[in-house]
């Protein structure tokens, strides 16, 4: 299998950046403003903008966690899903929520993860954050913050690879041979 590096840790750093600027901009700072990360790399992606953004601004921001498997459209095609726990500790009616994914393709994720949140409450507005915008929609669903537009050929797999969950910070292209 082939590996190619699209961003290392610098530059996946820079892209974590500019989507915390972007968020405060176009929300005008952080009031009335949470993140839900969805599981598994989206949660650890939301920790770092919320980190970020109190540096910036020096106030905490709402952090949840969804777990969408429920809410899969293929759970049907999983023998044995796994639910983990969805832990959203504030009220999301009539705040503005960022998902925060690591990679965006088909839509259908997100799709799942806004489900879960409208059973919770019914936000101000959900925005959406990714780090990687493969643009291959199946459904029309578009993120308001994209760290990178990555096309992808047959064959091939973008993956966000984070410290926490993998040893290493970096976004790569696997290519199967």
């Amino acid at each position: 299998m082939d590996k190619i590096l699209i961003l290392g840790k610098k530059a996946l750093e820079r892209v974590v950046n500019r989507i915390c600027y972007e968020i405060l901009e176009r929300n005008q700072g952080c009031h009335n403003l949470s993140l839900i990360g969805i599981r598994t790399r989206g949660v650890h992606i939301a920790a770092r903008i919320k980190e970020r953004i109190k540096a910036i601004e020096n106030v905490d921001v709402p952090l949840g966690v969804l777990d969408i498997t429920m809410y899969r459209d293929d759970i049907f095609k999983l023998k044995f899903p796994k639910v983990r726990k969805t832990e959203i500790p504030f009220n999301v009616n009539n705040i503005v929520v960022v998902l925060v994914d690591d990679v965006i393709h088909t839509g259908r994720t997100t799709r799942a993860a806004i489900d879960a949140i409208m059973d919770i409450g019914r936000p101000k507005k959900i925005q959406l954050a990714v780090i990687v915008d493969r643009n291959e929609r199946e459904l029309p669903i578009h993120p308001d913050y994209t760290g990178i537009l990555y096309r992808v050929s047959t064959g091939e797999e973008v993956l966000v690879r984070l410290k926490e969950v993998d040893g290493v910070d970096e976004v790569i292209v696997t290519r199967s041979s």
